[in-house]
């Protein structure tokens, strides 16, 4: 098994062990998918932590979908699809060009001042685009998402029981 099999296979385990409410979880889980689409690069993180306990969320499942549906095999289409609908949709004209430098800072590991730098030379209709087009793209991702998560925890609830771990049994001693 290489390595990322092994990286898949661990977070594969990690979200069918999350514990909590079916519906926590699914909230998670929506919360990690929608501000993963969105084109806020740099503070998923952050956006995650200060959500998620204001909706009660699942702070892990959030991180794990939040990985799922942002890394570097998606965040490239993600960020052109955002842009092609927030463009369709404002009467700003964005340029792909423009866009492809900053994602290119965004992605070299520059800090986060150079960072927000690079955000800010766009100007405020790029956020308007990008935004706007990354939040319409997201919201059927983080229904679904939502209501697949909360079907697949409750049944695997009714299933399996709330806890998987067993409750020690009091007339055995040790």
């Amino acid at each position: 098994m290489n390595k990322l099999q092994r990286t898949l296979r661990y977070y594969k385990l990690r979200f069918l062990r999350l514990k909590g409410e079916p519906k926590n979880i699914a909230r998670g889980v929506a919360l990690g998918t929608f501000i993963g689409i969105t084109p806020t690069m740099p503070f998923h993180t952050v956006a995650t932590i200060l959500i998620a306990p204001l909706i009660r969320a699942n702070l892990l499942g959030a991180f794990i979908a939040g990985w799922a549906v942002c890394n570097p095999l998606t965040y490239f289409l993600q960020y052109y699809l955002s842009w092609r609908i927030g463009t369709a949709l404002t009467p700003y004209d964005l340029s792909w060009e423009r866009i492809h430098q900053v994602m290119e800072v965004i992605f070299s590991g520059a800090g986060i001042k150079v960072i927000l730098t690079a955000l800010s030379s766009l100007g405020g209709e790029a956020i308007v685009v990008m935004c706007l087009g990354g939040v319409i793209l997201a919201t059927p991702f983080t229904a679904l998402a939502y209501a697949l998560t909360f079907r697949f925890f409750t049944r695997r609830r009714q299933r399996h029981g709330p806890s998987r771990t067993p409750k020690p049994d009091p007339d055995k001693s040790d």
